[in-house]
């Protein structure tokens, strides 16, 4: 009975973190890399513009989650385990949850990194290395495309539900 709630529960959040991401298309129009003030806790940039993390950092305060709060007291707690890519001396609530890094390794650090060739489900959260080098990371929404689900992301036009799962290369795959 105990194992059949847990998973009622699991099955509830990523569904919910699924629908936040979803909801975010056509909302968020913009993609904005600034460096921004925010409040903390519960900061966040206007709705309609951010970058890639924004779009996971929405979907999982919507699912009750605050990414802010718990990736930069970790970071805080723990800065040795962070990359270090921005020179930075410490913790910063606003930017620690706005990095594809720092998201990555938060969510390795908390067990809930899953095999690259694993099946993905909605609501699990993909990582990217792009052609450029860059990382770019979204939401897997529960739209299904061709054979893949498709997924929510940011990468330079705003918030867009696309089937790009395997356009890029996956570094990784996190359900929480």
């Amino acid at each position: 009975m105990q194992f059949a709630l847990v998973l009622l529960f699991a099955t509830a959040t990523h569904a919910k973190i699924a629908d936040a991401a979803l909801a975010q298309v056509g909302v968020t129009t913009a993609y904005d890399p600034a460096y921004a003030h925010l409040r903390y806790p519960g900061g966040d940039v206007p709705r309609d513009r951010g970058v890639c993390s924004d779009v996971v950092v929405r979907a999982f305060r919507a699912a009750g989650v605050d990414l802010q709060v718990a990736v930069h007291e970790d970071l805080a707690a723990h800065f040795a385990a962070y990359p270090k890519m921005w020179a930075m001396r410490g913790a910063d609530a606003n930017i620690d949850h706005r990095r594809v890094p720092n998201l990555m390794k938060f969510f390795e650090r908390r067990g809930k990194a899953r095999p690259l060739r694993d099946a993905y489900e909605p609501g699990d959260v993909v990582a990217w290395r792009l052609t450029n080098g860059l990382y770019h990371i979204g939401v897997v929404s529960a739209v299904r495309g061709a054979g893949d689900y498709l997924v929510v992301h940011n990468i330079g036009y705003g918030a867009k539900n696309e089937d790009v799962l395997r356009a890029w290369t996956i570094i990784g795959h996190y359900r929480w």
